[in-house]
């Protein structure tokens, strides 16, 4: 037993439990941060924090730890004390934000309040992290001094104690959190908040201080006081921004970085093809865009990110900063502004044209590390919000096949492969042929081609050389799992609607019934249907499934036996039928769309318009004014209005169906320009662009008609 953990065998650690079990382990690892051994102390840390503070929660066994993490971080013999103190601040944060009279429950499902217990603890040690915010070692003062501003509670000392450490420190990563803690402490106490504004006021204004602490005392004082936030705040920002990355000396020319050396921003990033990791490419890519997206390559950053949360919903003004950001002459800083800028078009409505202009900007050949980024941020956009990009990222796809070959897309380089495949398939998304030069190397070569699969389906232009591809490598598939290619490859197929797939889909749609893979079956029977009647000849396969067990693959074969051969009289029935299901918006919707050739169903959406859940209510209403045209508008309207009122997850239902009603709609503009006036996106649509700007269009389209 390591002497600093004496008692730690006295805890009976079996009663308690951590996400994943029974807590016997947590002393071993309580143990294991102690030693030598630097790789046996990050795996420690590493299984603690996943398992006894997994996702910032705290545990009977967590909050049993303290103690020893105290004995610890008091021990000058431990080799990493900061990260100690860094994982007692962590556990003392997440207890603060809970509530102090709340009931939670542990993974077994009892009853637990360990995080009452933490805060006393912490505040009750105080002395101990004032004494280590003093510390001789930097790494220990940065991991104590938040502990000033979280529980510290006699407001005049803590904040005498953070001017002394501000005066004291030379580091600016230390001097930043000195500023940043204040402003905890004023927020939390509020005899702390007029002294502290006042100096971080001051040193604001104070030209004798480097830009980087004056921008912290602004932005950190904006925080403690946004109701004082005035027209000049993000002119002052930005200014001193400027300061902070000026534009740089011109490279002799014999120095320049030649265009084609893949070199980036970021330090320690490879610069070799990823080894082969035996899952599958687009597996591995997720795990790399997580390490990626983790990184922070601006020592701003992290204060801007905080700025941007003060701001809020002032996006004018945010636009304002993310520009300065985007325009800076710093990479680093471009780098990580770019996804602010995702961060910001997501969540919030207005003209982001000229964001997405400077992300176009970003989209230099030199620079592959930022481009990519840039490139893949305009993919994700829908093509609407994109289109200001469209003629940068040709360019730039242009620019690498003349530099690099027309291989460009399997280049060995592995940041400017990912470059150039960002912008191949951005490009993809807007539908723009000039993309195609690069997905036929995918499919040709088969290098990362699940990335052209992926985008393929947006060129129906170009099916004559897409599709013999396509349905070459469907007929290779692996169809034993339902996420595999086989899915992604008739989502492509979906997309492109020619009739010369269906001998292609019919044969996959065989295979996925054969091996009991339903999803799998389901894209098949809609990548039919996408080709309409065209498709006839997969009607014998389709039909048999018209009474599947599976409900997903039974509402898909019925909508397929309707988008191929347009009868009624076989549809609506099995539509109807599949209103009692898990399908119900699904099926409610179809029949909508066939108008009033489904009016024997209209019995059964008039029940579910008035009894159903709110959102087979909403679907059902739609469709009965679909079916039934304008005499039903009466009746329909107020089931939509009631509805959207209750819950915003109906609003695009809802909205869309108002755009069909034409003048009966009348009585819903109030609501419509309500939704109008919200600066944040729907909430309905959690975060999703796409749906959000369709919604906005109908909304408007709704407005012009009536006007």
């Amino acid at each position: 037993m390591i002497n600093n953990l004496e008692g730690l065998d006295r805890v009976d650690w079996s009663s308690m439990g951590h996400a994943y079990g029974p807590a016997d382990e947590v002393p071993l690892w309580l143990e294991q941060m102690a030693s030598p051994d630097p790789n046996v102390r990050e795996r420690a840390f590493s299984r603690f924090y996943s398992s006894a503070h997994h996702q910032g929660d705290v545990y009977s066994c967590t909050a049993a730890s303290l103690p020893f993490l105290l004995a610890l971080a008091d021990d000058p013999q431990v080799p990493d004390r900061a990260a100690v103190i860094r994982l007692m601040l962590s556990i003392g944060s997440a207890a603060l934000d809970c509530d102090p009279d709340g009931v939670y429950y542990s993974p077994s499902g009892h009853a637990s309040t360990p995080h009452a217990d933490v805060v006393p603890r912490m505040r009750g040690r105080i002395e101990d992290f004032v004494r280590h915010a003093a510390d001789p070692d930097p790494q220990v003062r940065q991991a104590a001094v938040p502990a000033l501003g979280l529980f510290l509670d006699d407001a005049e000392r803590a904040f005498a104690l953070l001017r002394e450490r501000l005066a004291a420190e030379s580091g600016t990563l230390e001097r930043l959190l000195v500023i940043e803690t204040a402003a905890t402490l004023a927020q939390r106490l509020p005899g702390a908040l007029g002294p502290v504004t006042t100096w971080l006021a001051v040193l604001a204004a104070d030209p004798a201080l480097d830009a980087d602490i004056r921008l912290a005392a602004l932005v950190h004082q904006a925080a403690c006081t946004p109701e004082a936030i005035d027209d000049s705040l993000v002119p002052t920002a930005t200014g001193l921004l400027r300061q902070l990355t000026p534009e740089p000396e011109p490279e002799p020319e014999d120095e320049a970085r030649p265009a084609d050396c893949g070199q980036c921003t970021c330090t320690g990033i490879a610069t070799e093809p990823a080894p082969d990791r035996g899952v599958p490419p687009q597996i591995a890519a997720v795990f790399d865009d997580l390490d990626r997206h983790g990184r922070v390559h601006a020592p701003t950053t992290e204060l801007l990110t905080t700025f941007h949360r003060v701001l809020d919903a002032r996006v004018p003004e945010r636009t304002a900063l993310l520009t300065a950001q985007l325009r800076s002459p710093d990479a680093a800083t471009r780098y990580d502004a770019v996804t602010m800028t995702w961060d910001l078009i997501r969540s919030w409505r207005g003209n982001h044209t000229s964001l997405v202009l400077l992300l176009a900007a970003c989209l230099l050949p030199d620079d592959p590390y930022t481009t990519a980024e840039a490139a893949e941020t305009l993919g994700k956009l829908p093509p609407t919000l994109a289109e200001p990009a469209r003629e940068a990222l040709a360019t730039l796809v242009q620019a690498h096949r003349t530099t690099h070959g027309a291989n460009v897309w399997a280049a060995r380089h592995p940041l400017l492969r990912r470059a150039h495949q960002q912008a191949v398939t951005a490009l993809a998304g807007l539908g723009d042929e000039r993309a195609l030069p690069g997905l036929l190397t995918a499919l040709d070569t088969g290098i990362d081609d699940w990335r052209a699969v992926q985008v393929a389906g947006h060129l129906p232009q170009a099916a004559g050389e897409l599709l013999p591809r396509l349905t070459r490598r469907l007929a290779d598939a692996d169809f034993s799992w339902p996420w595999g290619s086989a899915t992604a490859l008739m989502a492509a197929l979906n997309g492109l609607g020619d009739p010369a797939a269906v001998p292609a889909l019919t044969t996959a749609l065989t295979t996925a019934v054969e091996q009991e893979q339903w999803q799998t079956a389901g894209a098949a029977l809609y990548a039919l249907g996408s080709i309409g009647t065209g498709a006839a000849s997969a009607l014998e396969t389709v039909r048999p499934l018209l009474d599947a067990e599976d409900t997903d693959l039974r509402f898909a074969a019925v909508k397929a036996l309707w988008d191929i051969e347009c009868n009624p009289a076989a549809a609506v029935p099995r539509l109807t039928a599949l209103l009692d299901t898990s399908k119900d918006q699904d099926a409610a919707d179809v029949l909508g769309r066939m108008g009033g050739s489904a009016a024997a169903a209209l019995p059964r959406l008039r029940q579910l318009s008035e009894t159903g859940h709110i959102g087979i209510r909403v679907h059902a209403a739609a469709a009965i004014h679909d079916i039934g045209g304008p005499a039903e508008a009466a009746a329909v309207l107020p089931v939509l209005l009631e509805a959207w009122e209750a819950n915003d997850s109906t609003t695009g239902p809802v909205v869309d169906c108002l755009q069909r009603m034409g003048p009966a709609a009348a009585p819903a503009l109030p609501r419509i320009h309500a939704e109008l006036a919200l600066a944040r996106r729907s909430s309905g649509f959690f975060g999703n662009i796409k749906n959000d700007e369709a919604l906005l269009r109908a909304a408007r389209a709704v407005i012009e008609h009536l006007a």
